[in-house]
């Protein structure tokens, strides 16, 4: 008898495994996959799915084992994995049709009532774990229903047929190897959540490698000329297998590297018509099948700067059919990236030109770890959210603007807070649900010297919330105190010690506070008194008074 029982179960894994090989070539295919990967279908594409699993429970019927008048299969297993996976409109289908059709051709059959209950249940199920399971347990869950459906048939069985010897003959051998072939679910399951799964790695590993030569070529932006371009290039080649990299603005070649890099090395040249075609219509352009001087695959992506199209990136391979999808995601980041970098870099050049101005010691520096962390909060937005990089492009670019054309005559109060809601917008970007910034601020326009706030909520976020493991708050209030003006800023971050404080007032503070200690020393002689500053039982405050200046 065990004997028996384990060829059945034999059985069983050989019509599952036919199944799972149908699946698996069928998750090669470009249709199958973007069918699965979706979350959103199309009536089509589900009823190409429902018809698929229909097939499967349908045929998994005709290829069942006769024993004692019932049938080894695998509907059941069909059911339920489409039904677990894509939702009602395949299980429940699936579990109705395949039910019918068991029943149909067999209908004075000892289990062909039982089979049609089941299969219909086994429909109903799916899609209850569908919406109430987490994606991670449906193999799990997969396996129980399989198994609880099998029971339920050989309970039914046994309920329903008028001869109970046959019925409980008929249990007595298919029991086992129905039940124990539920595991199969799980492997179906697997096989294609495995597909969601592969899609997200390459896509990890092409974002991956993008951020990689952003990380690589970001110094040789910082000097925007065509050596530092020739060297973005090489890394790009480098980094894609690529047998040669250009880049190009709007009319010239800026750098090439590569095959053929010879012609280049002497003289600018003209962009292509292919490349000017990219240029005026901003979209990509692929060519598998070319033959230019040797080329026979090419990918140019725009370049962007300022919402325009500023040049491109190209990409050329020997061999045909180089530009897969993979890698067109890969370059479409990069290029984000690189359109980033690019744009930045022209706001360093400007810094750079601008910084021989005679400034004070404060106004003449922007801290370089802020500009660091800045663009890497930027490389992180570019692929995920490209409109906030963008939105955070621009606070950068008027956080360094009015660092670069500041001087030492006064402003109105807003136009410092403004240079403090991007400087907030930069760090919000880099620390996320860890930082919070809430603005408490009188319609009051006094005339204040420049980088008096600014300073003091940097202090606040790098000393007070960046140490702390717990997610923090930095409140900014500007409010009229009387005839003058009351600034406070307040963290619930780590509290200053008191060491720090007696260390500002003595006029010792160390250097990794000069911030907080200039702008101390300059209200203490334009106001005549300094900051205030006080700990709290979590974070601290500091507070200062203005009044009108002329």
């Amino acid at each position: 008898m065990y004997t028996e029982q384990f060829m059945m179960l034999l059985a069983v894994f050989e019509r599952a495994a036919l199944m799972l090989m149908a699946l698996f070539f069928l998750t090669r295919t470009n249709l199958f996959q973007h069918i699965v990967i979706k979350t959103q279908r199309h009536p089509v594409e589900t009823a190409l799915i429902s018809a698929l699993f229909i097939l499967f429970a349908v045929f998994s019927t005709y290829t069942g084992v006769n024993v004692d008048g019932s049938l080894i299969n695998v509907r059941i297993i069909a059911v339920l994995s489409g039904g677990i996976i894509f939702g009602p409109w395949v299980g429940i289908p699936a579990g109705i049709i395949s039910g019918l059709h068991r029943y149909l051709i067999d209908m004075d059959g000892p289990t062909s009532v039982a089979c049609l209950i089941s299969s219909t249940i086994a429909g109903l199920l799916a899609t209850w774990i569908h919406f109430r399971c987490h994606k991670k347990s449906y193999a799990k869950w997969g396996i129980l229903a399989g198994m609880f459906c099998e029971i339920l048939t050989m309970i039914l069985i046994v309920s329903l047929s008028e001869d109970k010897q046959l019925a409980y003959t008929i249990v007595e051998h298919i029991s086992v190897p129905m039940i124990a072939g539920a595991v199969c679910i799980g492997l179906i399951i697997k096989l294609v959540q495995d597909l969601d799964e592969e899609k997200d790695l390459i896509a990890a590993k092409q974002a991956k490698l993008a951020l990689d030569i952003a990380n690589k070529t970001l110094p040789y932006f910082r000097n925007n000329h065509r050596d530092s371009l020739t060297k973005v290039c090489g890394i790009i080649r480098e980094e894609t297998q690529a047998d040669a990299v250009a880049i190009t603005d709007v009319k010239d070649v800026l750098a090439y590297v590569g095959i053929g890099q010879e012609n280049y090395l002497d003289a600018y040249h003209k962009i292509s018509l292919m490349t000017q075609q990219a240029v005026n219509t901003g979209e990509q352009i692929i060519s598998n099948n070319l033959n230019v001087h040797g080329f026979h695959s090419l990918l140019i992506i725009p370049l962007w700067e300022n919402g325009a199209v500023s040049g491109t990136l190209k990409i050329f391979y020997h061999q045909p059919h180089r530009i897969r999808p993979s890698l067109r995601e890969m370059t479409i980041g990069l290029s984000q990236l690189i359109s980033t970098q690019m744009e930045v870099s022209r706001l360093e050049q400007l810094k750079a030109m601008t910084s021989k101005a005679e400034l004070s010691a404060l106004q003449s520096k922007i801290n370089p770890h802020f500009l660091f962390n800045a663009l890497n909060a930027i490389s992180t937005l570019v692929r995920i959210h490209p409109d906030k990089a963008r939105q955070l492009i621009a606070n950068l670019a008027d956080f360094l603007r009015y660092n670069l054309e500041r001087n030492n005559d006064l402003i109105d109060i807003q136009e410092e807070l403004q240079q403090v809601r991007d400087y907030v917008a930069i760090e919000q970007a880099r620390f996320g649900d860890k930082l919070e910034v809430t603005f408490d601020v009188d319609d009051v326009h006094p005339t204040i010297p420049c980088l008096l706030i600014q300073p003091l909520v940097e202090n606040a976020i790098q000393h007070g919330i960046q140490p702390s493991r717990q997610p923090g708050k930095v409140n900014i209030s500007v409010k009229r105190d009387a005839e003058r003006f009351k600034i406070t800023i307040q963290n619930t971050g780590i509290g200053i010690s008191q060491n720090a404080i007696d260390k500002l007032y003595n006029g010792t503070m160390e250097s990794h506070h000069i911030g907080l200690m200039n702008v101390h020393q300059r209200i203490s002689l334009l106001y005549g008194e300094g900051l205030y500053i006080k700990r709290l039982e979590q974070g601290t405050e500091v507070v200062f008074y203005v009044n009108e200046l002329k």
